[in-house]
């Protein structure tokens, strides 16, 4: 099983460069390790792409779909205490936003403290650096 970020999980959900290379990684997993409100990342991104008109409302309805479905299979990294000590660690640490940080601290949290135990899938290159820094095995994802 891996942690997915919010921006892996979108190309799954419409078609993007990364699709091809995630849907081939997510194919192989028999689960995924997602932060709690990744559902609510997700559907922010499908709504965004509707107003900016790179997305019709026909895909941006396949694409809820999508997220219904890839919903109903992962496993929530819940918010805590610990939690949020962990995310304003790693804000002090490496330049992240609140999200990503929260982000990257429930990755630690699905891993019980042990980053290199857990692979990371995300496309945004501020919260891979800093996973691959606090000790976390990063997926190559191939964009084609």
């Amino acid at each position: 099983m891996r942690f997915w970020d919010s921006s892996a999980l979108v190309p799954l959900l419409v078609t993007e460069a990364a699709t091809p290379s995630l849907n081939s990684l997510a194919a192989n997993e028999a689960g995924r390790q997602v932060w709690w409100t990744t559902e609510t990342e997700c559907a922010s991104a499908l709504t965004r792409k509707l107003r900016e008109g790179s997305l019709g409302a026909s895909e941006m309805g396949l694409g809820f779909e999508r997220l219904r479905r890839l919903a109903d299979d992962w496993l929530e990294i819940e918010p805590s205490d610990r939690l949020r000590e962990i995310a304003n660690r790693f804000l002090r640490v490496h330049p992240l936003r609140a999200a990503d940080a929260l982000q990257l601290a429930a990755a630690f949290v699905a891993a019980d403290g042990r980053p290199s135990s857990l692979e990371v899938v995300t496309l945004d290159d501020r919260l891979a650096e800093a996973a691959r820094k606090e000790g976390f095995i990063l997926v190559d994802v191939h964009l084609d």
